[in-house]
């Protein structure tokens, strides 16, 4: 029995990559939970496997008073309720767990963590960011540690109180909810004062493994994996054995397909850091080929503070494309889309080809029209822009 048995649940936003995580964790650990969101996604197949009724409604049926209400961060402020980190926090709470966060990097290394206990034998449960195929989804809720992503974005990292804690790296990219880098930091260092073990990848080297994962940034989120299953007990030598066979998560650098000779890839990355370590990474895989980019940004706020920051980054391919903001919770902010970053790329590489394409029909005839046998094509971006692979490979077979 565990403090979960015989509670009752509803949450808002249920389809998310977080809560539905939370709702499958919940329902395995005792809890009646049932939930609503305003449009299918994947993470609701296994909310629906694990017996979780979910509505499905561009407004919800607000539940029976009696129910505990937990909202999402999309839908605060709209649906009465507490905020998601409650419930988080209180799952952290049962066992003993492994939070990870920090900019950049959360759901390679949790899943990494995640993988490696699974693999030796320890039943972890964990709660992550993305769909880790290995691993059967992004929510598992084992017997082992509890891996969690703790997300910065809107401080519910702050409330989580692990055994361990790993932090990756700390960089303004949430500029609606910090100020500045230096309130940032803050968050990050009281919550790690608070937390018995603690990882700090800035500290580390950058493991020398046959990782299958490609990028010197994937390297450090193992040795700080590494590190991490040290502090849980596991030993270094057992977990670098089969470190080396953990493939990734969904969206992080995933392979789509090759037709006519081109190879599509497809990333999740959304802040000017995470673009240049998957670029990077992606050179070292084309080798003699060129490399194309099919870019969308991520939020108004963060494309306006970092416009010629993401158009740096960009600069080392050989051609791009950038489609129009995907909102997610934020409002359009008037001047302020994806062009910004086109005009930005054209001063840095004048000469460049390069397209400002809305639309994404519009970037995948534009990207396919310049690709020839082996270019390397990436979709990148925290949107949807990961439809453009399937386009793409119509269009160039």
């Amino acid at each position: 029995m565990t403090a979960l048995h015989g509670r009752r649940m509803w949450l808002a936003g249920i389809g998310g990559a977080g809560m539905s995580a939370y709702a499958v964790i919940a329902k395995a650990w005792g809890a009646d939970v049932s939930g609503w969101d305003k449009s299918e996604t994947p993470y609701l197949a296994n909310v629906r496997a694990a017996g979780i009724s979910v509505e499905i409604e561009p407004e919800p049926t607000l539940p029976d008073p009696g129910l505990e209400r937990y909202v999402s961060t999309a839908f605060a402020g709209r649906i009465e309720g507490r905020p998601r980190a409650d419930l988080l926090a209180e799952l952290v709470s049962l066992r003993r767990s492994i939070v990870v966060s920090g900019a950049h990097g959360k759901t390679t290394t949790s899943g990494m963590i995640a993988f490696c206990l699974d693999r030796l034998g320890l039943d972890p449960a964990f709660i992550v960011g993305g769909e880790i195929a290995q691993l059967g989804g992004n929510a598992r809720a084992g017997s082992g540690w509890l891996v969690v992503e703790g997300d910065e974005s809107d401080r519910s990292v702050a409330s989580l109180r692990p055994e361990i804690a790993v932090l990756l790296n700390v960089d303004l990219d949430h500029h609606t909810t910090y100020a500045s880098l230096a309130e940032l930091e803050r968050l990050f260092e009281d919550w790690l004062a608070q937390v018995p073990k603690v990882v700090r990848a800035e500290q580390l080297e950058p493991v020398d493994l046959p990782l299958a994962l490609a990028g010197e940034h994937n390297r450090l989120n193992a040795a700080a994996a590494l590190a991490a299953l040290e502090l849980a007990g596991v030993e270094r030598s057992a977990a670098e054995r089969v470190i080396v066979e953990y493939r990734g998560a969904g969206r992080r650098f995933e392979a789509r397909g090759e037709a006519g000779g081109v190879r599509i890839f497809d990333d999740y990355a959304h802040h000017p850091a995470e673009v240049a370590a998957t670029l990077a990474a992606a050179r070292a895989v084309a080798g003699n080929g060129r490399l194309g980019i099919f870019f969308q940004p991520h939020l108004y706020s963060r494309t306006r503070h970092l416009a010629r920051e993401f158009a740096s980054a960009l600069a080392v391919a050989d051609a791009v494309c950038v489609a129009d903001i995907y909102a997610a919770r934020e409002e359009p902010v008037a001047g302020v889309s994806g062009k910004l970053i086109v005009d930005a790329l054209a001063e840095i590489r004048p000469g460049m080809p390069l397209a400002w394409t809305p639309a994404l029909a519009d970037g995948v005839r534009f990207l396919a029209g310049w690709a020839r046998a082996g270019d390397l094509l990436f979709t990148i971006g925290a949107g949807d822009v990961d439809r453009a692979g399937p386009m793409l490979l119509e269009a160039l077979g």
